[in-house]
């Protein structure tokens, strides 16, 4: 047996170890779970609103009538018990763990719901973050769940390969702000779901614009937004934009985010529905 150059491409093995399907890595769900949908929500850099995306796409699906969840797999950054206003920890049993629900039965599953304390730190290394994501689909029993909305860290590392490998994603949802800079780093992330096949559904741009209370003129603090030619030029038909909302962040400071007000993501979800429609 000749020696393995690591090219895949140019090797006639066909049981190498190395060489397996993206099917070959899915993990089991939880024998006592059921999942139908699951939408992954990536951003290529920190700080443009994934998780506000996340929260409000779960949302938006529980009006509909969908039974919505949220995997929360940001391990060293976690906000959505915070947002959904959420503070007990998670429950459990020899058959798994029970995710708590929001008022308006958004089952939720994060780190700092295992946590003694919300504000301690997690300091481990990719590894043993990516371990927990995984667990997070084995050992939750997540109940009759039609739509599952998976908050990812930034970038294109450790935990979002994880995802994209071990969970049946049905296409995700990249998240963006107005910056020139921006640009490139979606690009990234809409490059790497193409390399590993999970369909990319839309772009919702946050902080797009600032609406003023009183005239109504709207004020691009970024710029002008360049993201419907940035989608077209990628080839994604479905942008969302989100204005500056002193409300939306009020509601997700007091823990409320399932009170907004605003249709801003309709066509995202309009767009999920269809893609990803139910059995």
């Amino acid at each position: 047996m000749s020696e393995c150059t690591h090219n895949c491409s140019t090797c006639a093995s066909s049981d190498c170890a190395s060489r397996k399907s993206p099917q070959d890595f899915l993990e089991k769900l939880n024998e006592l779970s059921k999942v139908k949908k699951v939408i992954g929500i990536v951003s290529g850099k920190g700080g443009v609103g994934k998780s506000l995306v996340t929260s409000m796409l779960a949302v938006t699906m529980q009006r509909r009538g969908f039974n919505a969840a949220v995997l929360d797999a940001d391990i060293t950054g976690p906000s959505i018990p915070k947002v959904f206003g959420i503070r007990e920890r998670a429950a459990g049993n020899d058959l798994g763990i029970i995710p708590p629900v929001s008022k308006l039965g958004t089952q939720i599953m994060s780190i700092n719901l295992l946590l003694e304390n919300e504000t301690d730190p997690v300091i481990w290394r990719g590894p043993v973050i990516a371990g927990v994501v995984k667990q997070f689909w084995t050992d939750v029993i997540w109940n009759d769940v039609d739509y599952m909305f998976v908050d990812m860290p930034p970038g294109t590392g450790d935990v979002p390969l994880t995802v994209f490998q071990s969970l049946p994603v049905d296409g995700i949802v990249v998240v963006a702000s107005p910056q020139e800079l921006v640009g490139m780093i979606v690009e990234k992330a809409v490059k790497m779901a193409g390399m590993l096949n999970v369909p990319v559904l839309g772009i919702v741009e946050n902080m797009s614009y600032f609406e003023c209370d009183k005239c109504s003129e709207r004020h691009y603090i970024f710029g002008e937004s360049h993201i419907d030619e940035l989608a077209a030029n990628m080839t994604i038909d479905t942008v969302s934009k989100i204005p500056f909302n002193k409300k939306l962040a009020g509601a997700c400071d007091k823990g409320m985010i399932e009170l907004f007000e605003g249709d801003w993501l309709e066509n995202m979800a309009d767009k999920i529905e269809n893609a990803a429609p139910l059995k």
